[in-house]
């Protein structure tokens, strides 16, 4: 595949087709979709736009999908660089739209196939040889715009230059991260992955666990994702948990372990009643009214959700992962059980498929940690529990960088330098609340070590002390947390605003648009993923740049908490409003006043959170190999641009904020709080003077009884209070 070819066709608008040209679109390419006439075309793609959660970053992406029917526009096939097939999972269904599709192709244009479980060398049977040397499966994860993970097989007969150019493009512009497997039944994923979910029910009900205590174990416990077991089978699909599972036993008869594949009690009577998972409304859990009911395995009927008492989990759940897993298989309780029943035969069955479905032990984790979210693969597990302890005899799987080979002789796998993680570059300085990281090229990191990223008058100090020593020279300014950033440390003002000492809580704020201003005196880019709120988002605004994850969400939510963005948000509202007029600044008003946070990225594009400048990154593994070429490109912010308004802005502020508050958007405080903000976008005469106006606000409405209790109540309960 060209870097530069853009046009893809995708054949089939079922959930995969769907997802799949809904993701190409959001990345900006030009996409068709096709599925065998008009009417389906359309219906399928009506319900791809209602899926939850989206497919699309923003509604209107939709539209530049181009769509057509087999039937009738059949030929728009010999536009596309790269025709992706994903039609229904039926052999001859597959080899019949080839046979059609051969003679439209243009040259050199791709074809794949997205198939979870047929053979990809049987679907080439019967093609000429320029489309069975360019053929091969890729095989997207449900639902492509979350999952990163991508399988590629080719066949004995694809071009193995072909391979390398479309690993190559799948990574740079599809923003995948692509696994070459083997053209075995299932491939990784389902072969292993399924195997590995059917195992976990099995346990459950010999042992008598309950869907709930199976989730708490084999969720965040075993550093996998929350659904656990129960709630991802009910995702998937507990029909098509069968079908594959029925394939695999089907096209694998030379492996006695597929007999862990028959159907689980529990699994054939939901399927059997029609209870399939997430898409039937109820799988192995059902949601009536706010509550989640369960279904329990030995009365097969629903019942009110048990919260699971473990005490193996409360005690080992703060312990690094791997300790707390070897701890818990040796527990002599129902943690231990499951553990020994579950996990230690489904360590032992990655060893004894290993070579058969993957070309290396780490191809087979990335595969688990990146398609189902696993933190630590099975190999990678093995070797932190030790062979010995689960009966498997083997050396290390891993001994540094280098991977033990299937020959017997360890290799080092090849330089990825487009996927380094922050923790990839070594740390220069430790400071008490971040870190100074080297990324070459004179680029530092300075990345927060606080939980959530949050900024405290500490993190401040520290980080106008670096900047002001000349030290650092290009900045990329990022964090060593789950999130980015969660905002400033709301218990510095709630402790403040008890005791009335306001002259802090000035002194705070001044200090923290000071830091803003600072960085804005560097080359300085945000690198930032998940949450960008509050004071996150007021530094990241104050760098020259922002680089973000497709996926971050991003905004103030300030008046929630009783306050107004202070430090320095306001004003820099105020200034990306300004280029739109007085509209503009009434627009960042109402996004302010009413909390509004980005879907993603895209979305805080189009809600003035991010300039048209600052960059979506949509490959979830190069963020900071983006941030570093923004940050080598960067110059310095300066003072932000101030342009006078003409016109009523404060009336015309005051009559949106009326109208929100007539559709119960707004209550009267957060009126209140919002009029505290008025002089920065109405009356302020430049950033400084909106700078000083904003701190001014903000001490105001610490002031207020009702903020206080609105500050004290998210502190407390971890949610806002509405009064």
């Amino acid at each position: 595949m060209s870097p530069d070819s853009r046009k893809v066709c995708v054949l089939g608008a079922g959930t995969m087709g769907s997802g799949i040209a809904a993701h190409l679109a959001n990345l900006g390419f030009n996409v068709t979709l096709l599925d065998a006439t008009a009417e389906s075309v359309r219906g399928a793609f009506e319900r791809a736009q209602a899926v939850r959660p989206p497919h699309f970053y923003l509604s209107g992406t939709a539209d530049l999908i181009r769509l057509g029917s087999v039937e009738e526009n059949l030929d728009w096939v010999g536009e596309a660089d790269w025709v992706c097939e994903a039609i229904i999972e039926k052999l001859e269904a597959k080899r019949a739209l080839y046979r059609a599709v051969e003679p439209l192709l243009k040259p050199g244009a791709m074809v794949s196939t997205n198939t979870s479980g047929l053979q990809i060398s049987l679907l080439k049977e019967g093609m000429g040889d320029a489309f069975r040397r360019t053929f091969l499966g890729t095989h997207f994860f449900n639902p492509p715009r979350h999952l990163k993970l991508l399988e590629l097989i080719p066949t004995d007969e694809t071009d193995p230059a072909i391979v390398d150019s479309m690993t190559a493009f799948l990574e740079a512009k599809v923003a995948r991260r692509v696994v070459v497997a083997k053209d075995t039944p299932g491939f990784i994923a389902n072969r292993y992955g399924m195997w590995s979910m059917f195992m976990a029910v099995h346990a459950a009900e010999k042992l008598g666990l309950t869907v709930e205590e199976v989730d708490a174990i084999t969720g965040p416990f075993l550093g996998r994702p929350r659904t656990g077991s129960f709630r991802l089978n009910d995702l998937v699909g507990l029909d098509i948990m069968a079908d594959i599972a029925a394939n695999l036993v089907e096209r694998c008869p030379h492996d006695p372990a597929t007999k862990h594949l028959t159907l689980p009690s529990s699994l054939q009577t939901l399927i059997e009643r029609g209870w399939t998972g997430a898409k039937a409304g109820q799988g192995y859990y059902r949601k009536e009214g706010k509550e989640l009911v369960s279904f329990d395995l030995k009365t097969l009927a629903y019942r009110e959700r048990q919260e699971p008492e473990l005490a193996t989990l409360t005690d080992l759940g703060r312990q690094p992962l791997h300790e707390r897993i070897c701890k818990a298989l040796q527990a002599r309780d129902q943690v231990g059980e499951f553990l020994r029943a579950y996990l230690t035969p489904t360590l032992r069955y990655a060893c004894d498929i290993k070579e058969e479905i993957s070309h290396n032990v780490r191809d087979f984790d990335r595969v688990m940690k990146w398609g189902f979210g696993w933190e630590s693969g099975p190999f990678e597990t093995i070797d932190a529990i030790g062979a010995e302890n689960l009966g498997i005899t083997t050396r290390k799987f891993y001994e540094g960088a280098e991977v033990l080979g299937y020959s017997g002789a360890y290799f080092l796998p090849s330089a990825e330098p487009q996927f380094m993680a922050l923790t990839d570059y070594p740390v220069i300085q430790t400071w008490p609340k971040f870190l100074l990281r080297d990324m070459g090229d004179g680029v530092t990191a300075v990345s927060l070590t606080t939980k959530m990223g949050v900024f405290d008058p500490d993190v401040v100090r520290d980080m106008a002390t670096l900047i002001q020593s000349g030290e650092v020279k290009r900045l990329v300014l990022t964090s060593e947390s789950r999130s980015y950033s969660a905002g400033f440390d709301l218990k510095f003002f709630v402790s403040h605003m008890e005791a009335k000492d306001y002259g802090a809580i000035d002194d705070g704020i001044a200090e923290f648009q000071r830091l803003g201003v600072l960085l804005g005196t560097l080359p300085s880019v945000a690198a930032v993923w998940r949450h960008c709120l509050g004071g996150g988002f007021e530094m990241a605004a104050s760098c020259s740049l922002i680089a973000a994850t497709a996926e971050t969400q991003i905004g103030l939510p300030e008046v929630k908490v009783g306050l107004i963005p202070g430090g320095g948000g306001t004003a820099l509202m105020r200034t990306r409003g300004q280029a739109n007029g007085p509209k503009g600044l009434v627009e960042a008003v109402k996004s302010i006043a009413t909390g509004t946070l980005s879907d993603n990225a895209d979305d805080a594009r189009r809600l003035g959170f991010l300039r048209p400048e600052d960059v979506t990154v949509y490959h979830p593994d190069m963020l900071f190999t983006e941030a570093k070429r923004l940050a080598l490109q960067a110059t310095a912010r300066g003072s932000s641009a101030w342009a006078p308004i003409e016109g009523p802005v404060a009336g015309m502020i005051d009559r949106a904020l009326q109208e929100l508050k007539s559709k119960g958007l707004l209550t009267d405080h957060d009126i209140t709080i919002v009029d505290q903000m008025k002089p920065v976008f109405a009356r302020a005469t430049s950033y400084e003077d909106a700078l000083t106006k904003e701190r001014n606000g903000f001490v105001a409405v610490c002031k207020e009884g009702l903020s206080q209790a609105r500050a004290r109540h998210m502190l407390e309960n971890g949610k806002p209070l509405r009064n």
